[in-house]
């Protein structure tokens, strides 16, 4: 026979897993609120972005979890978008072609060897990175 005490803890139990499982989709999305969406390009996808403060801090709250962040700027710090991309492999050639909309970038390629070139006003900087153990930042200044 079960007791009120029982009854009502069965109860509560009862209405903690609907009331989770009701908001674990919310939380899932509001997680990924303000990201724009991935694209497919070349050997990876990648997304850019980062422009306005939601969109800036929901880019850089998904850094840890993508192999490679590129981030783009101005001498002088502030944010700059519409910079010219190519990430080379090791043998030289091209893994992922891309045009940053945003000073943001997150790309998803393979564990390897990359040359990262970025392009912006006329000046062509890159970066050597090494993908594969922990998620590697590269900072480009213009």
């Amino acid at each position: 026979m079960m007791t009120t005490t029982s009854r009502s803890a069965r109860f509560f139990v009862h209405a903690a897993l609907a009331c989770s499982a009701a908001v674990a989709p919310w939380l899932a999305q509001a997680q990924t609120a303000g990201m724009p969406q991935m694209k497919s390009g070349g050997a990876g996808q990648y997304v850019c972005g980062g422009i306005g403060s939601d969109e800036s801090t929901a880019m850089r709250g998904e850094m840890k979890s993508h192999p490679l962040s590129l981030l783009f700027a101005r001498a002088g710090g502030a944010y700059l978008a519409n910079v010219d991309v190519m990430v080379k492999d090791a043998s030289g050639g091209t893994a992922l072609a891309m045009r940053a909309d945003g000073p943001v970038c997150l790309v998803d390629l393979p564990a390897g060897s990359y040359t990262v070139e970025a392009s912006s006003q006329g000046v062509m900087k890159s970066q050597a990175v090494t993908l594969g153990a922990a998620p590697k930042t590269a900072d480009f200044r213009f």
